[in-house]
């Protein structure tokens, strides 16, 4: 009997896929671990491997298609084997529930019809809503409410086609079928409650995604209110060139570039994910940058001696970013409201510092978490953000290391950066820019000498967050970092 295979759960967020590649084609002899296909997440690339052992009969989804996680994408079993079809066990269904429930409705025979409430309603001539009767549930048979149960749908609010209106199996299946599909993280956060399914959603084939679900009592997304106002708003922005009617959109200066001169780039993936968090960031956020500096040469101090120390020590690689992210990671805990997640409702302060490390790839922003980061040596803490850094850049990263943080860090010092804005990255309340380390006139001893100094940008959710905290929480940290050496030995 043929196997089907199932795209498999990439960690507890990811909701969905990108097939990059088949691996072996239908035809293909398979054995247990063999590679079927890579698959690209929003964060990295995986393979998926065979579980079982046959031929690959056929493939439900071509390269490049987006696949929510547990469906189904291929069928193994015997050569020549026929691969099962869900119409055809779907209407198999639909027959013998018909069966079922037409034999039921000739054994109620003439007698059944008289006692039909419908008789009653019209002979006090009221309309159906007026009748008291028809606040009355349906009768459901028990194939129909046994599916409903199972599928979560509520049998009793149906219109039932059966003999004398009953909820039949087939009135399910048609509810079934216009119900937007849920992912599985989707449905986990229905099962917890306090969100309502929207129409469609924006995942594949219309399947609605955790951030397609809409908090109870809030308007959904795509709410005829809304997309009034916005279609009014998109109107007034629009210069008057552009409003004018007698301009179509072919008529516009870059369709008539030659297309040779344009490269066309798909937004999925990685690229897609960034695309779309950055701007709900930014949406759903009050965001505030305060920039400040730290004398830097204790810092430049340590790493020389660091770089110069015997090699048996392990700590020539140590870099300056290493050292900013331990004294954010021994700085934090004494800032719990910047350690911190917010979910709209409430605040999750935590002790141990989880902390993201942004990653440049090729694929685009990574921000694996360096978990437990405020309880690492610093020998420790540059081991494991150089592991994590190694992975994002191969590929290799799971979708487990590339969540659960509780504060960020991102340093572009290495381009010359000297002050910028990070976005947030909710539910995160606050990340930190790190830029570059350059003069700074400083008083020393009655003297004004150039000094250099280290710019750090924090981002915070002014939400949760407000402004005095956040500047203490900059000088703590600057002091940290122009006396690195003693917080080692603290």
């Amino acid at each position: 009997m043929a196997t089907p295979i199932v795209m498999p759960k990439q960690g507890n967020t990811v909701e969905s896929v990108i097939i990059v590649d088949w691996k072996k084609q239908i035809g293909d002899t398979v054995a247990i671990d063999d590679v079927l296909c890579e698959v690209e997440t929003d964060k990295a690339t995986m393979e998926v491997p065979s579980t079982v052992e046959g031929t690959l009969l056929a493939t439900l989804f071509a390269a490049g298609d987006e696949v929510p996680v547990m469906e189904t994408i291929a069928w193994i079993g015997a050569a020549g084997e026929a691969v099962p079809g869900d119409e055809e066990e779907t209407g198999g269904e639909e027959r013998g529930a018909r069966g079922e429930e037409e034999m039921r409705g000739e054994g109620r025979g003439a007698r059944g019809e008289e006692e039909s409430p419908h008789v009653a309603v019209q002979s006090l001539n009221l309309p159906i809503s007026q009748s008291p009767i028809s606040n009355l549930q349906s009768p459901v048979s028990p194939r129909a409410r046994h599916l409903a149960e199972r599928k979560g749908v509520d049998a009793a609010a149906l219109a039932g086609s059966g003999p004398g209106g009953r909820v039949i199996e087939r009135d399910v299946l048609a509810a079934i079928a216009t119900q937007p599909k849920l992912t599985p993280v989707a449905k986990a956060m229905m099962a917890e409650g306090g969100f309502a399914v929207p129409a469609q959603g924006s995942g594949p084939g219309g399947r609605v995604t955790s951030r397609d679900l809409v908090k109870e009592g809030e308007t959904g997304r795509g709410g005829a209110e809304e997309r009034g106002s916005s279609e009014a708003a998109a109107r007034v922005s629009l210069p008057a060139s552009a409003q004018s009617p007698n301009l179509s959109i072919s008529q516009s200066p870059i369709s008539n570039l030659p297309s040779a001169d344009v490269e066309v780039i798909a937004v999925k993936g990685v690229r897609k994910v960034i695309a779309e968090r950055m701007l709900q960031s930014l949406q759903t956020t009050a965001q505030l940058t305060l920039n400040a500096s730290a004398d830097a040469r204790a810092l430049q101090a340590l790493r020389k001696r660091l770089k110069e120390s015997p090699e048996a020590l392990g700590l020539r690689g140590i870099t300056i970013n290493d050292l900013v992210l331990f004294a954010v990671a021994r700085t934090l805990p004494a800032f719990p409201s910047l350690n911190a997640l917010f979910t709209g409702a409430e605040i999750h302060q935590y002790r141990s510092v989880h902390l993201g490390v942004a990653v440049d790839t090729a694929k685009g922003l990574m921000v694996p978490v360096v978990r437990d980061a405020s309880s690492l040596t610093l020998r420790q803490l540059s081991t494991e953000a150089k592991r994590l850094a190694a992975a994002c850049l191969e590929g290799k990263i799971t979708p487990d290391e590339l969540n659960g943080g509780t504060f960020t860090v991102t340093n572009l010092g290495a381009f010359g950066i000297e002050s910028f804005t990070p976005v947030l990255n909710p539910p995160q309340v606050g990340i930190l820019g790190v830029c570059n380390i350059q003069a700074k006139p400083t008083e020393v001893d009655g003297e004004y000498k150039l000094v250099p100094h280290i710019g750090l940008s924090l981002t915070i959710n002014h939400q949760v967050v407000d402004g005095a905290p956040a500047a203490r929480f900059l000088q703590a940290l600057g002091q940290a970092i122009s006396s690195i050496d003693l917080l080692l030995a603290g």
